[in-house]
């Protein structure tokens, strides 16, 4: 598993799953930058499921088996020939031909190189331990002080075991490191993992098309890429289905599913992008004092009633005009955050 498992409720929707793979609901979230700077909300109501993505997973892959998907295991696409697929795994070297091609091969997939496309602009290198610990189990923690790219987080699976992890552009074992030793040493499970952000230039074409991380679709303001997986993976099926009835696969008649993503969450993931920048330039006591100024009961509120994991442009263009953090922050970082969200 490469994943802290924490899915809205609206991602975990997506998915039509039973509730099988639930660990634990979250309600709020506090923040803590380390330096005495700490906000916290509650929604008092399920925001977001905390799962076991290996049951999540088998279970979406039965229920594609019962619809007829075929699984070849421990297979991977060694080459692309013509209109075929070149495979080696378990069942030795075969050639399998294709109409389209749905790339869904994730932050690592060889198909756009193979295709010669351009890949994701930034990759993040993940680490996270479950750890046995006491911890609220109402509560996510992010840490955006744990790492200087990104942010740490404490997930909570019980009230006594928690996913502690960070992500960061570079030596993210050293950032962890030094981030899992307030939480002891003694380690259930421990993962490492890359997360691409920023969304390849084209996401289709030579017949394929690409979803997930494959294409670059994770939220670069959590790294989550579940929620945007399936809703690509759906349009994608859409755009396949049409083409396979009029047995078109031309770059042409593929160009509609960029059109459907970019209408369904590209300017989320265009806004996201531009803060996570604009997070990747403030100094640890910036942060502090973001921290501080988000901590105002008028600005928990607003957190409270808009707050959206998936898209969270909304909130964030809400809170740039909140007094309490023009106060805090001072003029320039708001109008910054205006300029980002209506350049």
């Amino acid at each position: 598993m490469q994943c802290a498992g924490l899915l809205s409720t609206s991602a975990f929707d997506e998915c039509g799953v039973s509730r099988g793979s639930v660990q634990n609901e979250v309600s709020g979230a506090r923040m803590v930058s380390d330096l005495g700077g700490e906000l916290l909300f509650d929604a008092r109501t399920t925001k977001a499921c905390v799962v076991d993505r290996s049951l999540l997973d088998r279970e979406m892959a039965q229920r594609a088996a019962d619809a007829g998907a075929e699984f070849l295991l421990k297979t991977s696409v060694s080459g692309i020939k013509g209109s075929s697929l070149l495979t080696r795994g378990v069942r030795g070297r075969e050639e399998i031909p294709f109409r389209l091609v749905i790339a869904a091969d994730g932050p690592r997939g060889s198909v756009a190189r193979m295709l010669g496309l351009r890949r994701p602009e930034i990759y993040l290198g993940g680490v996270q331990a479950e750890v046995p610990c006491r911890v609220d189990p109402r509560y996510v923690e992010l840490h955006p002080n744990a790492s200087p790219d990104f942010f740490g987080w404490v997930i909570p699976v019980s009230a006594t075991r928690a996913r502690i992890g960070l992500c960061a552009r570079e030596h993210a074992k050293d950032h962890f490191d030094r981030f899992i030793a307030r939480y002891g040493g003694n380690c259930i499970h421990l993962a490492s993992g890359v997360i691409p952000l920023g969304v390849m230039p084209q996401t289709y074409g030579h017949r394929a098309l690409f979803v997930g991380d494959a294409a670059g679709f994770p939220k670069p303001t959590s790294g989550g890429g579940i929620y945007t997986g399936v809703r690509s993976a759906k349009h994608a099926a859409e755009v396949a289905a049409a083409c396979c009835a009029r047995g078109a696969f031309d770059d042409e008649s593929l160009r509609d599913y960029e059109r459907r993503w970019k209408e369904d969450f590209g300017r989320e993931l265009d806004t996201g992008l531009k803060v996570l920048r604009m997070r990747q330039r403030m100094t640890p006591e910036e942060i502090d004092r973001l921290c501080r100024a988000l901590n105002d009961p008028s600005v928990i509120e607003t957190i409270v009633e808009h707050g959206d994991m998936d898209r969270p442009g909304a909130l964030i263009r809400r809170l740039a005009l909140k007094p309490a953090l023009i106060r805090g922050m001072g003029i320039l970082f708001a109008s910054g955050v205006r300029q980002i969200l209506t350049g």
